[in-house]
């Protein structure tokens, strides 16, 4: 017997809507997830919704299991969080994080779904393809005990690379931004906060979160000789431009790209996408993450709520969607 869930999609950039799914019925080797809470990546996401996916990357870009293609229409999304109501019995009844859109249900491999710690409550699991993201980025550095660090752009991902490299011993870790706001989240997370202007400079390593042109110079600009950037912005079909004129060649400054679809190449081979989601969400145990959670809506609302996130109307790091309580419905039953 078939069973119905109801799915977020853009129609095309720039509008939203509710659809309903087909699932089903889950394999021996699948699980049926109702899900508990799902999470907004804003930057990436407000980026498809404005249709800024540049056409060369459409398949980089690819969601694991988006359905339907950029610019639209297509379901997106990966910060879902939910309950196994059907699986192996080793899953069933345990809350699981997954890669998947904004839906109400769905059936996945059991493969995919990582099982939630128990000291990390639903709503911050969302955050674990982020804090993901920062795992990998630390395994791309490989930041040294007592290293001098910036975190260049003070959003869901600059924070929480913050947060992981403040728990290396003897780290000096200023988080960068424009918007003083953030100072208050930094100190949070255990670090220092600074304006571009005032950052201190002379550091071994800088990590790039700001998805602008001007922080990816700016986390340059504040590097020692033979020091390396590692740029986690994704900028879609924004042109970058930077001034390599003055010292990036004679002090042998890199730029070295950090992206959480491949393993850090220091840890590949040895740790699977399994382990660091894993790692990720024991690392959710703190409750420092909390701060990253600043907005909620209903699913019924998240049409509207996506197209107000883009736009920025809405000032949220991590906006999350919670949904309805009920068990998955039989299409036999309606």
């Amino acid at each position: 017997m078939s069973r119905t869930a109801r799915a977020y999609w853009l129609r095309e950039p720039g509008f939203g809507e509710i659809r309903s799914a087909d699932l089903p019925d889950p394999g021996p080797a699948e699980v049926l997830v109702r899900t508990l809470v799902s999470g907004v990546s804003r930057g990436t996401e407000a980026l498809v919704f404005r249709g800024g996916v540049p056409e060369g990357q459409h398949t980089t870009m690819r969601a694991p299991f988006q359905e339907g293609d950029f610019p639209g229409p297509v379901k997106y999304g990966y910060l879902n969080v939910g309950v196994v109501e059907v699986g192996p019995d080793h899953l069933t009844g345990r809350t699981v994080f997954c890669l998947y859109p904004h839906q109400t249900a769905y059936v996945v491999p059991a493969e995919a779904v990582t099982v939630v710690p128990d000291d990390v409550p639903a709503r911050r699991a969302v955050l674990a393809g982020t804090v993901e993201t920062a795992v990998n980025a630390l395994w791309d550095a490989r930041p040294l005990l007592g290293d001098r660090v910036a975190v260049v752009g003070a959003g869901m991902v600059g924070l929480c690379v913050a947060r992981l490299l403040t728990g290396l011993p003897g780290s000096q870790v200023t988080v960068v931004d424009t918007d003083e706001t953030r100072a208050e989240l930094a100190e949070k997370f255990g670090a220092t906060f600074a304006r571009p202007g005032d950052a201190p400079g002379d550091l071994e390593l800088v990590f790039h979160a700001s998805g602008t042109a001007a922080g990816l110079q700016v986390s340059l600009d504040l590097l020692a000789a033979d020091g390396m950037v590692t740029d986690l912005s994704w900028y879609g079909d924004t042109p970058v431009e930077l001034n390599l004129g003055g010292r990036f060649h004679a002090a042998r400054l890199g730029i070295r790209a950090s992206q959480v679809g491949e393993i850090a190449q220091a840890r590949r081979g040895r740790r699977t996408h399994a382990d660091r989601m894993a790692l990720a969400l024991r690392m959710l145990a703190d409750p420092a993450y909390d701060a990253l959670l600043s907005g909620e809506s209903g699913f019924d609302e998240l049409p509207p709520v996506m197209a107000e996130l883009a736009s920025g109307s809405i000032p949220a790091l991590c906006h999350t969607i919670t949904y309805p309580t009920d068990p998955v419905e039989d299409a036999g039953e309606r």
